[in-house]
């Protein structure tokens, strides 16, 4: 009896255990099953997932064309996972060789076939893969090509992990990159690489795996997150051909009379479309770090200069307008003028007093003349004109960086007659060319304009906001000017050089002088901005060179200019001339 009684408290005793212990399993097992579920999954899946970035490419520039001007091509990024690659210390994984035998491959043996293929320093990489053997990434190497890509991936390593990443390439070299710009490894740094960006720029996608304990990833478990959107195409007004001619004209002048930089631009009549616009020196964005940083943008945009006699066809534009003078207007013009309200103009060549028509004054280059020509003229009523020309305010482009000049509307007395001839105001010689223009569209100034459109990656085109076109001075008075710089052409000291045979040509030239602390200096910025065919305007070429040391007479331009024009008449096939050059008395 005792010995049943003992045999049933050890029974109870048993039957109690056991349901303790199936109790904490229980409550364990709910735990985890229900109450911590969703915190576990979501642990357990941090620990198996790996989220990678797809990389979309960044958006095309091209020229008028679709020449390809900067463009994105594919490059890897190999990166690797130390912590698989430790294995627990053994640095080693199994690979089945070409027969089909499973071998054991070192980390090092693994790293040296890598640098077979890349000619990269293997220990520089042991170093990379042993340093944190927690880690579960790092970068191995970057910007591999295709075939260097394909045969790491074909090594079968376990912890390698080749990245797609585009990579920014400019296959026309030097070829307008004053105006393209270039990305950096902080991403678009100059011209439309980065104004345009919002156009450019891509989104990356977003993509997730999950990959065993050994690393590797599991088939069928990639899910995409978010599709990758690349860039749009951005289609420039830039001539591709015509831009690379215009660029081997300017540097061949600027090298041959020591210019420190120059600046050559042709710009569409009808539109104000840039069709070439060149900088020397230039950037080429495949080297940026082969020019120096002042020359890594454009500085027909960027720097401002006094133009010098290439803005009296303006003043004469201004003067005939204003109805103070007309093509045949005679002044008694003598070598220094002392003004009425105690102004002193004086020409650069003392040849004693002159007769001359306003035409004359043109074709003679005379300050005094022209000086004369706008004195009537108030200085509300000229500043109004020049800021109708564009001068003093940004053009409609509005480049990275751009200048606005200086047209300062509180002139002194000597400054009112200075501004006649192209002293005491500044401009960059894009205004310049806008300023030509105008002149060349009967009197109607029209933005100027770089980008013809961005079409998206879904095919919609947009179109850049235009500005509004500017009604500067009459038809009459823009063609009657037109006429008199024909006369410069014809009866200048210069003609032989302008004269493009079967075309009207009109044209001005201009010597700057360059300011220093003390005044002016005997450095030298010469111009030359003309129009062609003179009887059916249809572009403007305007060349500038700064700080020429040969040649320091706006006869350095004349070549370049008469080679560009020549090349754009003939480039765009545009009709000969038909009439005669109009003979103004001079």
């Amino acid at each position: 009896m005792r010995r049943s009684r003992s045999t049933s408290r050890r029974l109870s005793l048993a039957i109690l255990l056991t349901f303790a212990i199936v109790s904490v399993f229980v409550v364990r097992l709910v735990d985890l099953q229900v109450v911590r579920a969703d915190e576990l999954n979501e642990a357990s899946h941090d620990k198996r997932a790996v989220e990678v970035t797809t990389r979309a490419e960044r958006g095309r520039i091209v020229d008028t064309n679709g020449v390809v001007l900067a463009d994105s091509i594919t490059r890897y990024d190999i990166t690797i996972d130390p912590k698989t690659a430790s294995a627990k210390g053994t640095y080693e994984f199994k690979r089945r060789d070409a027969e089909g035998t499973l071998q054991t491959v070192s980390v090092r043996t693994a790293v040296e076939e890598i640098a077979a293929i890349t000619g990269a320093n293997v220990d520089e990489m042991m170093a990379v893969v042993t340093r944190d053997p927690d880690s579960n990434f790092a970068y191995l190497l970057r910007s591999l090509d295709t075939d260097e890509y394909r045969a790491i991936r074909d090594l079968g390593i376990p912890w390698v992990w080749p990245r797609s990443v585009p990579e920014r390439s400019y296959p026309n070299g030097a070829v307008a990159g004053n105006l393209v710009g270039f990305v950096g490894t902080d991403g678009p740094q100059n011209g439309l690489e980065a104004t345009a960006n919002e156009c450019l720029a891509s989104v990356d996608g977003v993509a997730t795996y999950e990959r065993g304990a050994d690393g590797v990833r599991l088939p069928g478990s990639t899910v995409t997150e978010r599709e990758p959107v690349p860039g749009g195409t951005i289609t420039l007004t830039i001539d591709a051909d015509l831009q690379w001619f215009v660029q081997q004209v300017l540097a061949e002048q600027a090298i041959a009379i020591g210019a420190e930089s120059g600046v050559a631009s042709v710009v569409r009549v009808s539109d104000g479309h840039i069709m070439a616009l060149a900088d020397y020196p230039s950037v080429d964005p495949n080297n940026v770090d082969g020019s120096a940083p002042e020359f890594w943008g454009s500085r027909a945009f960027t720097y401002a200069f006094e133009p010098g006699s290439v803005l009296k066809a303006m003043t004469a534009a201004i003067a005939i307008d204003a109805g103070v003078a007309n093509a045949g207007t005679g002044y008694t013009v003598p070598s220094v003028w002392r003004t009425p309200d105690g102004a002193l103009v004086s020409d650069f060549f003392n040849v004693g007093t002159q007769r001359l028509t306003l035409a004359g004054v043109l074709t003679q280059s005379s300050n005094v003349g022209i000086a004369m020509s706008v004195a009537p003229v108030g200085n509300s009523a000229r500043y109004e004109y020049l800021r109708a020309f564009g001068f003093g305010e940004r053009t409609a482009v509005d480049f990275q960086g751009e200048s606005t000049g200086l047209l300062d509307e509180r002139w002194n007395t000597q400054q009112r007659y200075d501004i006649a001839y192209g002293q005491g105001i500044s401009m960059t010689a894009a205004q310049l060319a806008s300023a030509y223009q105008a002149i060349a569209n009967g009197g109607v100034r029209m933005p100027l304009t770089l980008i013809e459109n961005c079409t998206g990656p879904d095919g919609t085109v947009v179109l850049p906001e235009g500005a509004t076109p500017v009604r500067v001075v009459s038809e009459a008075s823009a063609n009657l000017t037109l006429d008199m710089l024909q006369s410069v052409v014809t009866d200048g000291s210069l003609s032989s050089t302008f004269t493009i045979p079967g075309y009207l040509v009109a044209a001005k030239t201009g010597t700057g002088e360059v300011a220093g602390p003390g005044g002016y200096t005997n450095e030298r910025i010469v111009s030359v901005a003309g129009i062609a065919p003179a009887d059916n305007p249809e572009y403007v070429v305007v060349v500038t060179y700064v700080k020429p040391i040969t040649v320091k007479s706006s006869w350095a331009a004349a070549p370049p200019f008469a080679k560009i024009m020549t090349q754009v008449l003939k480039h765009f096939r545009v009709p000969l001339s038909t009439s005669n050059a109009p003979r103004l008395p001079t």
